[in-house]
């Protein structure tokens, strides 16, 4: 317990476990553009020392496998630290999920749906 009051977080060591690429807002759109990117981008934004976020990330870490598509890349954001990337989306609160295909929107995902609406949602746009 004295780890997560030290870290703000309940899952510490989620981006060591399940790496994702760590994103600021200025810097959304020229990644999404990057030449030889997947065709699918998922934007994790999450915020630190939120319950919500780390129930998101615990059955992420579950069975990692089933979240990472060799068609699609992880990025995320602390939105309490970026505020302007939670303007940007109209965040109302975390997590958010966002999917892109190239630049483009195509999907948001609010809240945390559970692991199997999860994935059948991402599985249905990689078609």
């Amino acid at each position: 317990m004295a780890e997560s009051i030290l870290t703000g977080s309940a899952v510490p060591d989620f981006f060591t476990r399940f790496p994702m690429r760590a994103i600021r807002s200025e810097a959304l759109d020229a990644i999404l553009a990057e030449p030889g990117a997947p065709p699918l981008s998922l934007l994790f934004l999450w915020g630190f020392n939120c319950p919500n976020c780390d129930v998101a990330k615990r059955a992420i870490l579950i069975s990692p496998e089933r979240f990472q598509w060799g068609e699609a890349r992880w990025l995320h954001c602390n939105v309490y630290e970026d505020a302007e990337m939670a303007n940007r989306f109209g965040l109302h609160g975390v997590p958010a999920f966002f999917v892109f295909r190239g630049t483009r929107r195509i999907g948001r995902i609010t809240g945390w749906p559970g692991a199997d609406a999860f994935t059948r949602a991402i599985a249905e746009q990689l078609g």
